[in-house]
This record gives structure tokens, C-alpha cells and sequence, in this order.
């Protein structure tokens, strides 16, 4: 029997390869910088082929640690930055153009110009979203549209597209030699291209973006019993490994976290936060800007989907203290920092309009930071930062329970930021609700892990509800945080945010699920927290 199974977990700035034991536990782990290219305001780009070199040495580093030999490793799973589109040969691998990233807002005229003649939620009804840059489909219409070659190559057959977890799964199964061109549910529900009910391309959409159907991958599942393609035996694992677990990083970190009932909620605090939650066999249309999406799907099980809400501006807003003002020389000054002061001192800081996602998503309004006097210093500026973030995640989790209908028992964190006390307390205090952090870091990893490892029988789960029994997941958080104040304190400190809100010219009223982000959140190794 095997005795591990390996995730590749690949975000905005860095590779991972983290291997895992029967318990859970994590038995080595390797991670790798890629470069961020910044080439004008508004455009990010990765190179395709740095992150495979990246990705196959974090492979040999993590097995060299652990002395892995093989047959050790039962399967391996993926996590990876989601949106981020590329294209290439299939012939060679070679890309047709560096991979544009997440961030990039180069395909802004695509979206506003559909979005003037058919409407921004055009396609919310097949696809759960609105369009907006953020998204692959328009990223891919920009590449076949501005790139010489490749809509022709593309309609050879030549040329095909993929997310991250395309590129790395067509890597890992050998790639030009015959490797599997695949994504699961939840890479392709990020595209604007699937639809959520059929789980398969939408061929109305394809046709208004003019996209050629061949250059897409198989979706298969995110947890797969049919294994996808094994992996080289010359390449980076030296062995024969069932590639079949694949999941959005978001989607893997919910997965890790057990997210698995009705009602479950995740929030991942990074440069920016991503909050999650579990609505069950059916898709969730949002009536308040936030986006639906699938959050898993084992086997030959119905598919689970989730409603999102992203935070762009959260502990961007720390790096935005520390490099912009000065105020601080490291990311965790800020908690000592606002220890300094025994409250905001009455500010509130609300953030830039062009990191305002969800349930705004408004891009006239501009940073407020009100109630400002004499007696305000730089600690009570830095305690109303991380109130900030806190208070955004309330109002993403208040409308997530107004579109699904459904009560939150508790929310479960990770990320950088999650090891910031003050942050947490706050953030149950304001929510009223229990915070719950396991004690393993690595959680998209874990998912990862689980999506492959329950596949192959390194996991019992026959059904979502028996992994959730059986996994070793089922471990003791590592920290739980429970409000320590009142309602009536509670509901005040959050009205003052919703006024300051109100002044930044973010009315309640004029919600609108547009996502016109005109400076890309600049995620570089620099920053304060990775994505």
C-alpha cells in the first residue's frame, strides 16, 4: 500500500509540492518564487514555462527531503490559481505568449463593450457570473484576437487553452507525449465559459466570443476514480502516479477545511480575501453581486456549489501601510502596532474604489477615511485597517446568508493573516459568530490531497458525507475565537462602517455586479501575503 500522497499547490507568486501521510499529517514540503511581469498599469503577466521548471523542482526537492522512493506516492492532486489563462501547442508545449494572469486588465473593452450591447449579466444565468476582466473567457478572446497565428493554429487544433491546473496536469502526464488536456468543474467554472448546470462548455457563449470548441479541455471531476493520465516516468516524480485530483485554490482551501455541508463557510485572508460557501446540489443565483460557482465534485457524485465573495483590498491594505505611508517596516508591525491603542479612535478606513469587490464592486467611490481628530495617531490608523478587513467580510457573509437563505453556525479562516489575534478577535466580534483555524497551514494542498487520495482509496469516501467522517481532517482546530462583545456594541460599530461606506460614495442602493478593476493588485513576492 502506498504510503503518501503528493500536492502540487500553485498560486500567484510561488509553487509548492507538499507530500502528506495517512494522518494528514505533512511529511515534506518544497516551494519555488515565479516572476511577476508587470509590463504597464493594468497588465500581469507569469511565464508558463518558468512555473513548470518551478513546478518540477519543488517535486524533487520535496521527495529528496522525505527520501521518497518509488511506489511510495499513491496519487497526486492540484491546486492552483484560478482565471490565470494560457495558451500553447500541443505539439511542443511551447506557449503562444506569456500566461495572463488573474489580475490583468487588458480585456476591460471586451467586457464593457458586451457588456453595453447585451448587458453585464449576460450570461449569469448559464455561467453564475458577470462579465468582467477577471475572468479567463475575455482573457482568451484578447490572445486569439491579438496574438498573430494562434486563432489559425487553434482552428487546426494546434493551439489549446488551459487555466494553471491545465497546464500543469498536461505537464505532469507527459505533455507533448500525449498528455492529459483536462480541468476539472471548478477551474472551469472560473472562465465564463461553463455552464454550471450541464457542467460542459456553453456553445452560445463560446460562439459570442468566438472561441473554437477544440482548444478547450475535458472537465472531469475535481476528485476523479478514473485517473486522467499517470505521471512520466522520466519526469520530476520518477515514477507512475495517478494524476486525478484538481482543484481551484479557493476550492481546494474549502475542501480542506471540510467544507462539505450545507452552510459550511471558509475566508482565506491573504493580499486579499476569498470567502466560500456551501450551497449544495444546486447553483445559487446571487440577487447582491457575488458570484456563484462549483466548489466540488467527487466521482460520479452531483456536483457541490458555492456562492463567493472576493476582497481584493485586505492585506493588500497592510502592504499599502507599509510601503505607501511608511508607517510600518513588516507585515506583523501592524498587530502591535494597533495594540498600541485600545480602539480605532472613531475611523474608519475604507478602501480604494478599484479594490472594492464584492458585494460592490464600484469602481467611482475612492479611499475614505473618516472620523479623523486631532487625537488620532498612527496606531488607531493602523487598528482601523484591520477592522476594515473584518467589516468587508461581514458584509460578504451577510449577503451570502441573504442569498442563500441559509444560517452560518461558524466560519473557518486560513491564510497569513489568520495568525494576527487582534484581527481575529475582531473579526468574531463583529460577526458574532465562532472563528475556527486547523492546525495545518497548508489547506489548498490538503485539498488537494483529499481530491486525490479519496479517488485512488487512499482515503475511504464513497460519498462527501463518509470522507467528511473519515478523514483525518477531523482533527482539534488549532485556535477558535468566540465574540467578547455585546450585540448592541456590535450592530453600532458596524452602522459607523456602513456610514463611512455611504460617504465614500458606495451607496447601498446602486449595487452593480461590474468588475472593471483599473490597476491590478500587485500580489509580487514583495508583498505582505500571497494569494
Amino acid at each position: 500500500m502506498s504510503k503518501y500522497v503528493a500536492a502540487i499547490d500553485q498560486s500567484t507568486t510561488r509553487t509548492r509540492c507538499v507530500i502528506f501521510g495517512h494522518a494528514g499529517q505533512i511529511v515534506s514540503v518544497a516551494e519555488k518564487e515565479h516572476r511577476q511581469i508587470y509590463l504597464q498599469a493594468g497588465r500581469v503577466e507569469h511565464r508558463p514555462l518558468e512555473v513548470w521548471k518551478n513546478t518540477e523542482a519543488v517535486i524533487r526537492s520535496a521527495l529528496a527531503q522525505a527520501d521518497i522512493q518509488r511506489g511510495d506516492i499513491g496519487a497526486v492532486g492540484v491546486a492552483t490559481q484560478r482565471e490565470t489563462t494560457l495558451v500553447w501547442d500541443r505539439r511542443t508545449g511551447q506557449p503562444y505568449c506569456n500566461a495572463i494572469v488573474w489580475q490583468d486588465a487588458r480585456s476591460k473593452n471586451i467586457c464593457d463593450e458586451l457588456a453595453a450591447s447585451r448587458g453585464r449579466d449576460c450570461f449569469r444565468p448559464q455561467v453564475g457570473l458577470p462579465l468582467a476582466i477577471y475572468f479567463s473567457g475575455p482573457k482568451l478572446k484578447w490572445i486569439l484576437d491579438n496574438i498573430p497565428g494562434v486563432r489559425l493554429a487553434a482552428e487546426r487544433g494546434e493551439a489549446i487553452f488551459g487555466n494553471v491546473d491545465t497546464w500543469e496536469i498536461w505537464w505532469l502526464t507527459g505533455g507533448p507525449q500525449g498528455g492529459a488536456h483536462v480541468t476539472d468543474v471548478t477551474n472551469a467554472s472560473r472562465t465564463m465559459l461553463m455552464n454550471l448546470r450541464t457542467l460542459d462548455w456553453e456553445d452560445e457563449i463560446l460562439r459570442v466570443f468566438g472561441i473554437p470548441r477544440q482548444m478547450l479541455p475535458r472537465i472531469v471531476p475535481s476528485s476523479d476514480p478514473q485517473p486522467w493520465g499517470v505521471t512520466a516516468r522520466d519526469g520530476p516524480f520518477n515514477d507512475c502516479i495517478p494524476v486525478c485530483g484538481d482543484l481551484g485554490d479557493q476550492q481546494a482551501s474549502l475542501v480542506g477545511q471540510a467544507c462539505f455541508r450545507v452552510g459550511e463557510v471558509k475566508n482565506t485572508y491573504s493580499s486579499a480575501c476569498f470567502m466560500l460557501l456551501n450551497t449544495g446540489a444546486q447553483p445559487i443565483t446571487s440577487n447582491f453581486g457575488l458570484l456563484t460557482t462549483v466548489a466540488f465534485k467527487f466521482g460520479s457524485q452531483p456536483a457541490v456549489y458555492a456562492l463567493e465573495g472576493a476582497l481584493a483590498m485586505t492585506g493588500a491594505l497592510v502592504r499599502w501601510l507599509r510601503d505607501n505611508l511608511g508607517i510600518i517596516n513588516s507585515a506583523p508591525e501592524i498587530e502591535r502596532l494597533a495594540l498600541s491603542v485600545k480602539d480605532n479612535g472613531g475611523i474608519y478606513f475604507v478602501p480604494p474604489s478599484s479594490e472594492f469587490y464584492a458585494p460592490y464592486w464600484d469602481v467611482d467611490a475612492r479611499c475614505v477615511i473618516s472620523g479623523i481628530t486631532g487625537d488620532v495617531n498612527k496606531g488607531h490608523l493602523a487598528r482601523a485597517v484591520l477592522e476594515a478587513i473584518a467589516y468587508q467580510t461581514r458584509q460578504v457573509l451577510e449577503t451570502m446568508k441573504k442569498d442563500a437563505g441559509i444560517e452560518i453556525a461558524a466560519l473557518k479562516v486560513d491564510g497569513a493573516m489568520v495568525h494576527n489575534d487582534l484581527l481575529m478577535q475582531f473579526q468574531t466580534d463583529i460577526l458574532g459568530l465562532p472563528l475556527v483555524r486547523l492546525k495545518i497551514a497548508e489547506v489548498s494542498a490538503l485539498g488537494a490531497a483529499y481530491a486525490a487520495g479519496s479517488a485512488t482509496g487512499f482515503w475511504s469516501a464513497p460519498s462527501s458525507e463518509v470522507l467528511l467522517n473519515n478523514l483525518p481532517n477531523k482533527k482539534p482546530a488549532n485556535m477558535t475565537w468566540h465574540p467578547q462583545i455585546d450585540s448592541a456594541l456590535r450592530e453600532s460599530l458596524y452602522c459607523g462602517w456602513l456610514q463611512a461606506i455611504a460617504n465614500a460614495g458606495n451607496q447601498l442602493t446602486g449595487l452593480h455586479p461590474s468588475h472593471s478593476v483599473q490597476e491590478p493588485l500587485n500580489t509580487s513576492t514583495s508583498g505582505a501575503f500571497d494569494k
